[in-house]
């Protein structure tokens, strides 16, 4: 059988609000192992997740106000978030299971191990946001709405051309997600800008073991962020992927899986 007939697609309410309903895609089986997407979302078909449905029921859950997941008002940010990312590990009793976020989505990754209890085996964080490294007036994070698509383009792709998309010709309904996604990220992203100045004082608290996934020519967050990062979770390991930016799953998808691989066991 292959891997894509086992793909799932559905909205879950999850937790007790009736406004919070979230889009859930599962792909392969096996173990299961909880994916959070980024600001850009993921496509179910990408190529390292073909190779991560055959060893795991991989669980992809978009944040609230990404894909056709609802944004409810009481949700402000990636702390909220975190809470509703843990309601799904209730819901689909994904004990001991690894967790794996990218940009937008490992900063909710991040806050939601800094509140584990145990159900996190793994973490892997690629390419976050979420912490303040240097002085209130130095820039850490490249300000991504002051700067021109074609600017912030070039910063976050190694390869510019595995990052453009034709929006003449794509479907209203991607459409429609791309924008949902544009907006919901500058929500909870605008102020303080890409950041919880609360989550460096809380990742301490990671219990699980970490390992960090950085492009190396990410000029957006660079790998100096994420080694300021490695230092502040207890034991965690940075792995540095050359000829990739923000993407590095998506930019190196093989040298990414065999750094995923050797994490996972």
């Amino acid at each position: 059988m292959q891997v894509q007939e086992h793909k799932r697609q559905d909205i879950h309410q999850i937790g007790p609000s009736e406004d919070l309903k979230l889009e859930i895609v599962r792909r392969g089986s096996g173990p299961p192992l909880l994916l959070i997407p980024g600001e850009e979302a993921l496509e179910a078909e990408a190529a390292f997740l073909d190779e991560l449905a055959k060893s795991y029921e991989v669980f992809i859950s978009s944040p609230p106000g990404f894909g056709r997941s609802t944004r409810p008002d009481w949700i402000t940010g990636p702390d909220d978030i975190a809470y509703m990312m843990l309601d799904v590990v209730d819901e689909f009793g994904l004990n001991n299971v690894p967790v794996i976020g990218f940009s937008f989505g490992g900063w909710i990754a991040a806050e939601m191990a800094s509140k584990d209890d145990g159900f996190i085996s793994k973490l892997v964080l690629v390419d976050p946001y979420g912490i303040k490294t240097g002085k209130p007036t130095e820039r850490d994070i490249q300000d991504v709405w002051l700067l021109s698509p074609d600017e912030v383009m070039a910063l976050k792709w190694y390869d510019t051309a595995k990052g453009k998309r034709d929006f003449k010709v794509m479907p209203e309904d991607k459409l429609t997600i791309v924008a949902r996604n544009t907006e919901s990220f500058t929500r909870f992203g605008w102020e303080p800008y890409l950041h919880n100045p609360k989550l460096k004082h809380r990742l301490h608290r990671i219990k699980a073991p970490t390992l960090l996934i950085w492009g190396e020519n990410d000029g957006i967050i660079t790998p100096k962020y994420g080694e300021a990062y490695r230092k502040l979770i207890p034991n965690a390991q940075l792995a540095v992927i050359p000829q990739a930016g923000h993407s590095p799953h998506i930019e190196q998808p093989q040298a990414f899986l065999a750094e995923l691989r050797k994490f996972l066991g």
